[in-house]
């Protein structure tokens, strides 16, 4: 893992190529391609999942709430001499709010800008509103699309073909595949299909990079991710979390500080929880899973700020994601 300050060095790891064969060395005589691949597809049909799953590796954070991907995060995968740089957006559905219009446009913006689009459709949920609208817009998308059915172990195979036959005669897909990203099932078939088709060309990445995102980036959406799985149905899609200070100390450790950003003030009595307890959890969970990230012991605290309305208020909403105020009391887990 390359050392950078601040936490801003980029997450690496030792590996091979999918072949089992070690991966070319960037400057090489072998041919290598390398291409940016957009995974596009409502909220909760399993983005972030099969990122992780074609990486080999967690890189996103995964939730059963909807919208947990709140802007771009490249996962980086090395599959037979080729480079796929995949691009995780936010889920696609009618927006309302501000926060929501900025994920949305976002979303489209990656699949635009990418070599290849994967269109991801739950198997379970079939081709519902949220398919259909996406679909509608594909025609006006300009790089080629491959159409993925996600989650098939939930159904018959019936239903695949059905599902199947009906998206391609709504939108022209280069490719049509089925898979279990939670299980890896025919996952191969996919990163084997993407590693052919992206451009020619050098990598984009080190050999042993496996995201673009720094670190404190990452270790902000871990704790976010830890945020959703203890509190799944007492707290909105909003909250956020931002590392604000990411200090490596003389003992190898790293001192962290984190602002977790909620709506109201209810919110933030429950995740305070009683006597503190919730956060206690939290922030030893996200502790323990940024140590393992990082390989060295760290030291997590929460910072002391009042709660704000997210999405209504002053605040920015950068390119690559909606940033806004608020705040929480904590103390070190």
């Amino acid at each position: 893992m390359a050392k950078t300050e601040s936490g801003r060095r980029a997450c690496t790891s030792s590996r091979k190529s999918n072949t089992g064969e070690s991966v070319p060395a960037q400057g090489g005589q072998a041919q290598t391609r390398c291409g940016f691949v957009a995974l596009i597809g409502a909220p909760n049909v399993g983005k972030s999942t099969l990122v992780n799953a074609l990486v080999g590796t967690k890189v996103a954070i995964v939730s059963h709430k909807v919208q947990t991907t709140r802007a771009l995060l490249r996962g980086i995968a090395i599959v037979d001499g080729a480079q796929l740089v995949l691009i995780d957006t936010p889920g696609i559905f009618a927006p309302k709010r501000r926060l929501d219009r900025a994920m949305v446009a976002t979303a489209w913006a990656g699949a635009e800008d990418a070599d290849i689009a994967v269109v991801l459709v739950d198997a379970k949920r079939g081709l519902d509103e949220e398919a259909q609208v996406i679909l509608e817009r594909l025609a006006t998308l300009r790089p080629s699309k491959i159409l993925l059915i996600n989650k098939i172990d939930l159904v018959e195979k019936s239903a695949l073909l059905g599902i199947a036959k009906a998206a391609n005669e709504r939108a022209r897909f280069a490719a049509t595949f089925m898979v279990s990203a939670l299980n890896g099932d025919d996952v191969g078939d996919v990163q084997a299909w993407l590693a052919q088709h992206v451009p020619e060309g050098p990598w984009h990445y080190p050999a042993d990079q496996i995201t673009d995102a720094p670190l404190r980036q990452l270790a902000a959406e871990i704790t976010r991710e830890k945020l959703y799985l203890r509190l799944h149905q007492e707290l909105p899609y909003q909250s956020t979390v931002e590392t604000d200070v990411w200090k490596e100390l003389k003992d190898g450790s790293t001192r962290i500080e984190q602002t977790i950003y909620v709506e109201r003030e209810s919110q933030r009595k429950i995740v305070l929880g009683k006597a503190g307890q919730t956060i206690k959890a939290i922030g030893a969970d996200a502790r323990r899973e940024i140590a393992d990230m990082i390989e060295a012991p760290v030291h997590l605290f929460f910072i002391r700020q009042g709660a704000r309305a997210l999405g209504r208020g002053p605040g920015t909403l950068p390119r690559d994601g909606a940033r806004v105020p608020g705040g929480l009391d904590a103390v070190e887990r």
